[in-house]
This record gives C-alpha cells, sequence and structure tokens, in this order.
C-alpha cells in the first residue's frame, strides 16, 4: 500500500530529531513544506526555532489556534525502522514528529477548505526542556496573532488507533526537575574514617526521599518523586568526594509542589549534617498542570460521541505526565486529548513506534472539530 502524504512527512521528520530550541533542520523542513502550498489566506512568521502560521476565514469573529510540538529526545533508537534516526543520540520517542505531521495535515485542509473563523497553528520548540510555551506566548509574534481558543493532542500508546481520550479539568500534572549535588571528602577506599563518602550519603538520601510520598502527602492528593539517575565516584578504589541525584517531581496541586520541595530541603539539610557534606539543590525546569477548560471540554467530548462516529471516545483518568502546553491553557481557554497509537512501547522508550494510521484518523477528526466549533455561535 502507497504511503500516504503525511505518514511520508512523519517518517522524514522522524529522521531528523533536535534538542530543544535547536530544531534548525526540522524548522527548515516545515518552512519548505509550507512555501509550496497556497498562499492567498495564509501568513507565516517564526520565532527562534518555532513557526507561526496563520490562515484567514471567510467571515471571522475568533481565532481558533492548534498547537504543536517539535523538538526530540536524548535518546539512543531501537526502533526496526528503515528510516530511523539520522541524528546520533536523539530520537523522536514522544510522538513529536507525529504531532508536526497531523499539524501540517490540518494547515494543507484549511488553506484549501477555509472556515469562517481565522486559524492559527503554532509549531512550538523545547517542549521536552527548557520549555518553548512559556516564552513563545511572551513573543511579540504570539501577541500579534493571540487566539481566543486553542488545542492540541498529544499520542497515547496505551489506546487503539480510532481512539481518543480526554476528560475535563486537571488532565496532566505539575512537573518540576530535580538536581542535588552532595560534596564531601574524597580518599582511598581502604581509609574510610578519613573521608566522607557522597556515594553512601546519596544513596540515604534516595531511600529518605521515598518517605515523602509515602509519609508526607495526603493519601487521598497525588505526588511522584523519582530520582532516575545517581552519579557519583571515578574508580572501584576511591572514595567518592561528589555524588548527583537527578530526578523528576510529580504532583496534581500547586500545594503539594510546595510541600514536596520542602520536604526535600528538609531531608537534604538532614543528610549535610549527619553526612558532613554540603549540598545544593536546583529545580531546573517546572511545568504547570493542563487543565482542560470545562465547558469547551465538555462540549468537544459531547461533540464526538455525537458526531464522530468513526472515533471512539474514552473518559480518561488524569495522569502524571508533564506539558508545557498547560501555560497555554493557563491564560487561554481549550484543552488537550490523548490520540490513540497502539503500541506496546510506552513515551520516551527507544523502541516505540506508534501505528501511523493515527495521522489521519487525527486530521479528520480535528479538521471536522474545527469546521463544526467555527459554526457555533
Amino acid at each position: 500500500m502507497a504511503t500516504s502524504l503525511f505518514t511520508q512527512i512523519r517518517r522524514d521528520l522522524h529522521q531528523i530529531p533536535e534538542p530543544g530550541f535547536a530544531e534548525v533542520k526540522t524548522q527548515k523542513y516545515l518552512l519548505d513544506y509550507l512555501a509550496r502550498l497556497p498562499q492567498e489566506r495564509m501568513q507565516i512568521k517564526t520565532w527562534r526555532t518555532g513557526i507561526l502560521v496563520r490562515i484567514a476565514g471567510t467571515n471571522p469573529k475568533r481565532t481558533i489556534a492548534w498547537r504543536t510540538d517539535m523538538d526530540g529526545l536524548p535518546i539512543t533508537e531501537e526502533t526496526s525502522y528503515p528510516f530511523r534516526s539520522l541524528h546520533e543520540g536523539y530520537m523522536h520517542a514522544c510522538g513529536h514528529d507525529m504531532h508536526m505531521a497531523i499539524a501540517l495535515g490540518l494547515v494543507t485542509h484549511f488553506v484549501e477548505q477555509p472556515i469562517a473563523d481565522d486559524l492559527l497553528f503554532l509549531f512550538q520548540p523545547a517542549e521536552e526542556g527548557p520549555g518553548g510555551a512559556q516564552p513563545m506566548m511572551e513573543s511579540e509574534e504570539f501577541a500579534s496573532w493571540r487566539p481566543d481558543c486553542i488545542f492540541a493532542l498529544h499520542i497515547a500508546p496505551e489506546y487503539p488507533v480510532g481512539y481518543i481520550a480526554t476528560k475535563p479539568g486537571i488532565l496532566f500534572a505539575n512537573t518540576s526537575e530535580l538536581y542535588i549535588d552532595l560534596i564531601g571528602k574524597g580518599g582511598h577506599a581502604a581509609f574510610p574514617h578519613q573521608a566522607n563518602d557522597m556515594v553512601v550519603a546519596g544513596s540515604h538520601l534516595i531511600t529518605q526521599l521515598q518517605t515523602i510520598v509515602a509519609r508526607n502527602v495526603d493519601p487521598l492528593d497525588s505526588a511522584v518523586v523519582t530520582v532516575g539517575k545517581l552519579e557519583g565516584g571515578t574508580k572501584q578504589n576511591i572514595i567518592a568526594e561528589k555524588a548527583r541525584l537527578e530526578g523528576t517531581i510529580r504532583t496534581f496541586s500547586t500545594e503539594s509542589m510546595a510541600l514536596v520541595k520542602s520536604r526535600i530541603e528538609s531531608l537534604v539539610k538532614g543528610i549535610e549534617a549527619g553526612f558532613d557534606c554540603t549540598a545544593s539543590i536546583d529545580y531546573g525546569v517546572g511545568y504547570c498542570q493542563v487543565y482542560n477548560e470545562e465547558k469547551l471540554t465538555t462540549a468537544f467530548m459531547d461533540w464526538v460521541r455525537e458526531q464522530a462516529g468513526d472515533v471512539t471516545l474514552i473518559a480518561c483518568k488524569e495522569a502524571m505526565t508533564g506539558e508545557d502546553f498547560g501555560y497555554f491553557l493557563q491564560e487561554i481557554p481549550g484543552f488537550l486529548f490523548w490520540l490513540g497509537v497502539n503500541t506496546p512501547y510506552g513515551l520516551h522508550h527507544s523502541k516505540i513506534e506508534p501505528n501511523e494510521d493515527a495521522i489521519e484518523v487525527a486530521i479528520r477528526l480535528v479538521s471536522r472539530y474545527f469546521t463544526w466549533l467555527s459554526e457555533q455561535n
């Protein structure tokens, strides 16, 4: 069977994953494609490595926006694809290649079949970090075309193709990176009494951090404290002078985020006293929750059930996933939904192979929804 245009676009983009704010090849690929479309109704602006595309409506009363992310992840790909990443050590392992292909499909549809309202398509860099949504919102380019409502999707490995999932209210968690550096005193492995071992200190701290969710967070609330990396030492017979812990914090409320950070700081002070060392904490990049506007989300869910016969809707629960799309939703009403792609490997996995049939499902669904939405008062 012949590969569809937007499936091929996804495969092209899959081969050129790039870090946040370094999506140079990606931006060029997108701009080259956009330049081949009819230009009568379309205006294009660039912002850093991102792109804003405005399509003029036939009788506009508002601006409807669609946002897609662009960046890849520092993961060495292990898929079976013949179109694997050409950038060693980087991979589209979170579906941003599919997200971009879907967005281009929507742009293509609406330049050829415009609706009454103006449309704005945002190709946003740096979702995986350091975060592109907030600075894009603060840009002059965005301010000049600021939309009245905004929408997005994210691939979901666990759902079949033809299924989507969402809910009103909170969908994704508040998130924060976590970096803790411990500095003690190195020495010879044969003389531990003359040193302060930071591998031991770091190990104790990791264990203590697990008590925060178990003993400090309300059991009816939710939080995650994960340490994904512990680095320390240089050789098997040298006591480590330094150790570094890297992790993430996830909560469903800003109050719980503040509580978790307060407990981390208290535990780290205890490690300093107990192991005679110094420590520093860096919370890195943090994203606010993705909160779906109640009225728009409920109306969309009703529309899918009643009019999108080829798509099955699941009313899902909230997830501890992080997404900087939440910054758009803090100021502009809208929502995000999950798109089923039916793959056994999860997001950020080196072997994830989303089912590409979901691309056309999404293009059809969103183009129909925007057309319907534009017809509403």
